[in-house]
């Protein structure tokens, strides 16, 4: 089917209809009792997945690892780690997914192997390996160190020397993550068939880590300091990477990357980016052969304002290709939680946004339940970020604690002691008591879910922003003479709300206060302080 003459309902794809709710595997069920969870535990939640009412699973890397960055640092890619289960879970994990009607998208971490991968020790072995092409090797500079002053993203210089062969390798993120050279074209050739490999399996799609790391300036030219760098930012922000990362060629590669998964029916690739909009729109490549959704984090790194937010919505729907599909995200297992950053008052509000502005959005595990940061001890602290760089708030293990799912022992997640400590509010915050709690965010989350399945102008609509100042943030969506209201006030104080660009006589369908739902709306709207309403116009 060819993208662009995409006119009827039905040609719409899983990936634009659907929601995408991400899994962080080693916190989101254990079976056995070790205090991580493994596929078996997701498979055994698959009932909820179904009742939540999302299209598709994404779980982060599974394969085996040394575990430095937990997971993101590959050593096999053709295999499942222990801990995790092995290839016969894998199997059945997906042939259940797929007996329900799911989609299973599985991360892909093609910037950089493990130190422990076999294609590294082969290109470390040696400066005359057939491999040592694969990464990327560099003399010392003229003074003996490091060849040129970039910084990696867990801090430190982003060049380690090796004893062995007298020469530096990159590493974006630590050490024991070596960079592949994504120039050499065996290297692709490998990483093709490592995503054939799993496509021919049945699963669904990838989540590319890190796209726009995978090619480096060809000079290997300095990065520029960072004039706006501030004490307390992290250290890799100090400059500005212009030459490590988003260079030009990398769009041949995503190409690329497309036409393997363009081989198998609806398929979806998407890319992990964090870019300005300008840059990032670049990524869905010429003619839409680059991925399909480009991450579009725009709604976790900005404060919860509702002038800012309502900007952002602009530009990106004003900068997206001609027939390019949009995404959104509250939350991922790098960045804190949704229900921290803007508040308990505001969750409610965030999941209207979310599940009703035009796109795919996809949800992080547990935000659907309102849970929070949880604050991790230094003696508890796992994430390798937080050991490099202390102090500063860069660690993610407050954003990976296990699942909450009712208020027995640990959560429900383990009979084990977790591999991360969960939160003593977690036997009142939880999926069991939130389910049976109509008026809760997870019965919200449900409600939405259901709604926006029903009606075809919150999954495929256009969307109409609705002018405002202040807390409130609104704007329509329309698909076939259907048309609805939605209105998000980002402030704790009650508004009304008035509009000569539309008609406010209607019935509201959602609201973040469960009461409202079924009234009808005339024209002026009252809207509480942290409130949402979705109404559908008369």
């Amino acid at each position: 089917m060819n993208f662009l003459k995409r006119q009827t309902y039905m040609d719409y794809i899983w990936w634009q209809k659907g929601i995408i709710y991400q899994v962080y595997p080693r916190s989101f069920q254990d079976s056995n009792g070790d205090g991580i969870g493994d596929l078996q535990g997701i498979i055994n939640r698959l009932d909820y997945f179904e009742w939540l009412g999302i299209d598709a699973i994404w779980i982060s890397p599974i394969y085996p690892s040394p575990m430095a960055d937990f997971g993101y640092d590959i050593s096999d890619y053709k295999d499942i780690h222990p801990i995790f289960g092995n290839m016969d879970d894998f199997d059945k994990l997906i042939k259940e997914v797929h007996e329900r009607g799911l989609k299973l998208i599985l991360d892909l971490v093609p910037n950089h192997t493990s130190e422990e991968h076999l294609w590294f020790k082969e290109s470390r072995s040696s400066r005359t390996s057939s491999k040592r092409d694969w990464y990327l090797w560099k003399d010392p500079s003229h003074d003996g160190g490091p060849p040129n002053n970039w910084l990696s993203v867990f801090g430190g210089s982003a060049w380690q020397w090796d004893e062995n062969t007298s020469q530096y390798y990159y590493h974006a993120y630590l050490k024991e993550q070596p960079d592949l050279n994504w120039r050499n074209i065996e290297v692709q050739k490998a990483m093709f068939e490592v995503m054939h490999f799993w496509l021919d399996k049945g699963v669904d799609g990838f989540r590319v880590d890190v796209m726009w790391h995978m090619i480096k300036d060809e000079k290997w030219r300095n990065n520029p300091a960072n004039p706006d760098h501030k004490e307390g930012m992290s250290p890799y922000n100090s400059l500005i990477p212009s030459y490590s990362v988003d260079q030009p060629e990398v769009h041949e590669v995503v190409a690329k990357m497309r036409s393997v998964v363009n081989k198998y029916d609806d398929r979806v690739i998407i890319g992990e980016i964090y870019l300005p909009i300008h840059q990032l729109v670049t990524y869905y490549g010429m003619a839409q052969q680059g991925a399909h959704l480009p991450f579009n984090f725009h709604l976790i790194t900005l404060p919860w304002d509702a002038r800012e937010i309502a900007l952002a919505i602009d530009q990106y729907e004003g900068a997206l290709p001609d027939q390019s599909w949009p995404n959104w995200v509250l939350g991922n297992h790098d960045k804190p939680r949704i229900a921290s950053r803007a508040g308990l008052e505001q969750i409610k509000v965030a999941a209207i946004l979310l599940l009703t502005l035009r796109g795919t959005p996809t949800l992080y595990y547990g935000d659907e339940i309102g849970m929070q940061n949880v604050n991790i001890t230094t003696k508890e602290a796992q994430d390798p970020w937080e050991k490099n760089v202390p102090g500063i708030g860069l660690g993610r293990d407050p954003v990976r604690t296990p699942m909450q799912w009712d208020n027995t022992e640990n959560g429900g997640f383990s009979t084990g002691k977790p591999w991360l400590p969960l939160p003593e509010n977690y036997k009142t915050v939880n999926v069991k008591k939130q389910q049976e709690d109509p008026s809760s965010t997870l019965s919200l989350y449900q409600r939405l879910i259901s709604i926006r399945r029903k009606e075809k102008a919150l999954h495929v609509g256009s969307y109409v922003p609705i002018p405002q100042e202040g807390d409130l943030l609104a704007y329509i969506r329309k698909a076939e003479g259907a048309s609805l209201l939605i209105i998000l006030n980002f402030g704790s104080k009650p508004a009304s709300f008035r509009s000569e660009q539309v008609k406010l006589k209607g019935k509201i369908l959602v609201a973040s206060d469960l009461s409202k739902e079924g009234q009808e709306t005339e024209e002026i709207i009252a809207i509480g302080g942290n409130e949402g309403l979705v109404i559908k116009i008369i």
